[in-house]
């Protein structure tokens, strides 16, 4: 018998140590492989993101959005563009996004010039369109060296027929003039006396017939080689049936994104180390298992990614430290309830077992809820939102699998080998803390400091509206200087934001000449670091003039400015979508709570997750930091993680309500409140740390691109452990015992019933 014990905790520890050496493996044959077939976004490869308004050529003419998507795509495969996106969006809206295009310029003008190639006379009236060439027909050629574009007439008789009549006109009418987007009101006489003058005009060919053409023709004009490939190009692409402006665009440089991506990753990797010492520090050997469930969880993420094809980006790399955070967090969760349950002389075996076993609904609870959120987020999200929602919706599958299944799982193969057996300090619990039950020895120590939490709740409350009535006071001051409440960003109030970034130095002073004598006025330029300028106007800047202002800046740095542009529509409906975004979710988390809980709990909940959104509000109208849809994003993220902490308080409250009948005193439940944070205390705390470990190496080394995401969500994440130590719990008493006419016990759980589970140590026996 003893034999067999031996062999099984023998055969434990070769499992254990099999699965680390297949995880070791498997991670260091993939992980070139994975890195490599990630589909890096625009912010960090380079590229452009464009939000297009499609509208038909002819007013009430219907719009197919599908031969809209497949002529935009011809068009790209023309680019030799890799993995483009083009997203369709309402009824007449579609996002096209292209990553690491080199000639950015080059190609927002194929994509958006509607190629709608016409043949005129010089009347103005149409003689054909492009169906009267061979699809794909167009091509540069050269006639004695001047480069000119090669045409192949599909309907030759057709051709025939037309230049036959236009051949017999009088001279100076015998002209086929090649429009390429011709419009209503554009006439030949106009423009022939702009080209006359020496200006552009709107035609590009105007050539003289004399006699019938039977086969091919060829256009020519000034063109350089550039031009004539181009226009070949958007011939060979197909005319677009519709018109595509320009409401929102967003330019990054290669090199500005390939430096964003290095810092950030750097920053990242010290952040995940950090957390894995400090979990080892703090609880030793499940620390190790955890660290080990680490390593797998961003193995397992990344290859996720990189399998589903998503598009990872700098929210996205946001999001998954915040993940390795919070799939942390729900390790701490189970490692404090099997501290405390070896607090009252259980062995390590009955520790684990049953701390595993009551810690479980408030992992569960906590990662649903977030679930919740990031679900909302990439439902009606889009962007850098929906990048961010992706990555937080794979965490939370990702901490459910690994937390719940696989560490768990690992951690009771070391402690049935045995090897915890009677050595308490291996989940950094001293001998002297454990009382001996076989001298009659009962719980004498806690962890905890017994601390009047509720008490003293009033504190954290005042200290939260003083600085909302800092905030409502200086943003009233600010709008009736005419700044507006919040200092929006152009996501919101609409205009142009340029980001010149160089090898050399960027000052504020050289970026602000370059955009004076370019005879631009209204632009805020901030630095960041010594190598990058932020140039921004409330005002949308048009094509043509962006083009001009970022080729000067070019000029001078010797690299092209990233942009970004958002018209007033698009910065309206943003405004819009935040606030949907944000009650939708509150509803949501709500109901969720309200069904595993109670009405009340919910109610603590959410004035909890009111308190967050409005203090990371506040210091933004405070500090007259730019409020963008990044911001957005974290105030989802910390809706999720501020109900997590709340959830874990009150799931101990709850289970300490199951264990008392009748209605209350208000001391009572102070009581109640007080002896639940008492017991979560250490797990809100170092849930905090482990969170917080990543997010501050982030803001001191990661990059500037993301500083204002980052930085909301440190001041979320803080104001999320507050409130949910004293603002949730102070709530829920509140509707407790002024809302609630019954004693509140008829949903309660029933208490566990533990004893069948109690092992105690019994030196000797099983110590």
């Amino acid at each position: 018998m003893a034999g067999s014990k031996q062999q099984n905790k023998k055969g434990n520890i070769a499992i254990f140590l099999a699965v680390v050496a297949a995880i070791a493996i498997l991670v260091g044959t993939t992980f070139n492989a994975i890195k490599n077939s990630l589909n890096l976004g625009l912010d960090l490869r380079g590229g452009f993101e464009i939000l297009y308004e499609v509208t038909p050529l002819s007013e009430g003419a219907d719009m197919d959005m599908t031969a809209v998507t497949n002529s935009i795509s011809k068009r790209i495969n023309v680019l030799g563009v890799s993995e483009p996106e083009i997203i369709v969006e309402g009824e007449n809206r579609v996002r096209v996004q292209l990553a690491g295009i080199e000639d950015q310029e080059s190609a927002r003008a194929m994509i958006g010039t509607t190629a709608n190639l016409t043949f005129r006379d010089v009347d103005d009236n149409e003689l054909a369109d492009s169906s009267i060439l061979v699809e794909g027909g167009a091509s540069l050629a050269y006639q004695d060296g001047t480069p000119i574009v090669s045409l192949q007439i599909a309907d030759q008789t057709k051709f025939g027929e037309i230049t036959k009549n236009i051949s017999g006109k009088a001279s100076g009418s015998n002209i086929m003039i090649i429009w390429l987007d011709w419009e209503e009101g554009d006439t030949y006489k106009e423009e022939a006396a702009k080209a006359n003058a020496g200006e552009e005009p709107k035609y590009i060919s105007a050539a003289t017939v004399r006699s019938q053409i039977s086969g091919n023709c060829i256009i020519e004009g000034n063109f350089t080689e550039e031009e004539a490939r181009t226009l070949a190009n958007l011939i060979n692409s197909g005319s677009l049936p519709v018109k595509l402006t320009e409401i929102s665009s967003n330019v990054v440089s290669a090199e500005y994104g390939a430096d964003a991506l290095a810092k950030t990753a750097i920053a990242g990797m010290i952040g995940i180390g950090l957390v894995i010492l400090f979990m080892i520090f703090m609880y030793r050997l499940p620390g190790i298992v955890s660290a080990i469930m680490l390593v797998l969880y961003i193995w397992a993420v990344f290859g996720l990614y990189s399998l589903m094809g998503a598009v990872f980006t700098l929210s996205g790399i946001g999001a998954l430290v915040l993940g390795i955070g919070m799939t942390v967090d729900a390790n701490i969760i189970s490692y404090e309830r099997i501290k405390q349950e070896l607090y009252k002389g259980r062995s390590v075996r009955a520790s684990v077992m049953e701390g595993q076993k009551q810690s479980f609904s408030a992992v569960f609870d906590a990662q649903f809820t977030t679930l919740i959120a990031a679900l909302i987020m990439y439902i009606w999200g889009n962007g850098a939102v929906k990048g961010f929602a992706t990555m937080l919706i794979i965490t939370v599958v990702m901490t459910l699998v690994l937390n719940v299944a696989f560490s768990r799982w690992m951690l009771r193969l070391l402690v049935g080998a045995g090897i915890a057996d009677g050595k308490p300090q291996l989940f950094n619990v001293k001998a002297d803390q454990v009382p001996d039950v076989t001298k009659g020895q009962s719980q004498f120590y806690t962890g905890t400091h017994q601390f009047d939490y509720a008490g003293n709740a009033k504190w954290n409350i005042r200290a939260s509206l003083v600085i909302a009535a800092l905030a409502l006071i200086l943003g009233f001051v600010n709008l009736g200087g005419g700044k507006g409440f919040f200092n929006l960003g152009i996501d919101f109030s609409s205009g142009t934001r340029l980001t010149v970034s160089s090898e050399e130095t960027v000052t504020v002073e050289d970026v602000e000449a370059i955009i004076a004598e370019e005879g631009f006025t209204g632009f805020t330029c901030q630095a960041s670091g010594e190598n990058t300028v932020y140039a921004t106007t409330k005002e949308a800047l048009a094509k043509e003039d962006l083009t001009n202002l970022k080729d000067a800046l070019k000029e001078r740095y010797g690299e092209e400015p990233g942009d970004n542009v958002v018209t007033p529509v698009v910065g309206k409906e943003l405004v819009r979508n935040a606030i949907i975004l944000t009650i939708v979710a509150w509803i949501a988390m709500m109901l969720y709570v309200t069904f595993r809980y109670e009405w009340d709990y919910a109610l603590g909940c959410i004035v909890a997750l009111i308190h967050d959104v409005g203090i990371v509000l506040a210091v933004f109208a405070i500090a007259r930091m730019e409020v963008n849809t990044e911001v957005i994003s974290v105030l989802l993220t910390i809706i999720g993680y501020s109900i997590n902490n709340s959830i874990v308080v009150f799931d101990r409250v709850r289970e300490l309500m199951a264990e008392k009948s009748g209605r209350l005193t208000e001391q009572g439940y102070q009581d109640i409140i007080n002896k639940a944070l008492d017991a979560t205390i250490k797990m809100s705390l170092n849930s905090s740390v482990t969170t917080m470990l990543p997010v501050v190496m982030l803001l001191i080394m990661g990059s500037k691109a993301i500083f204002t995401f980052i930085f909301a969500m440190f001041i979320g994440l803080i104001a999320g452990t507050f409130s949910s130590i004293f603002i949730a719990p102070t709530v829920w008493r509140w509707a407790r015992t002024k809302l609630r006419k019954d004693d509140g016990t008829k949903k309660a759980r029933k208490a566990d019933k533990k004893e069948a589970l109690d092992e105690y140590t019994f030196k000797g026996i099983n110590a």
